[in-house]
């Protein structure tokens, strides 16, 4: 299982109806499968999510967040994850709005 834990990770791609940018930073926190984040920049005001990692790494989470416009948005989220060359963690992210227009999209992130 690969521990996330005290990794902090920002957006490199995301599709249009998404609200991260490169200005969104999360902070994860794991003990045991289980992965919490803090999270804000860009259009996120704050954020939260927690999910569960199982042994390959793949996390399912639910996230909530308060954007710039003061709404508060929820989605679920599945992360894949690569390691890059450089040994840094790159999560290959398919996710859905639970909440306003029930969309969904892909984003990537990466370890900084």
């Amino acid at each position: 299982m690969i521990n996330y834990h005290n990794k902090k990770f920002r957006p490199v791609r995301n599709t249009n109806n998404g609200e991260t940018s490169a200005e969104t930073i999360f902070h994860y926190q794991q003990e045991g499968d289980i992965l919490t984040s803090n999270y804000s920049g860009g259009k996120i005001k704050s954020g939260h999510l927690i999910g569960l990692v199982d042994d390959a790494g793949n996390i399912d989470m639910r996230y909530h967040q308060v954007n710039d416009a003061g709404e508060l948005m929820t989605g679920i989220c599945r992360s894949r994850p690569e390691i890059m060359p450089d040994g840094k963690i790159r999560l290959h992210e398919t996710w859905r709005w639970t909440s306003g227009d029930g969309s969904d999209g892909e984003s990537i992130i990466e370890e900084i």
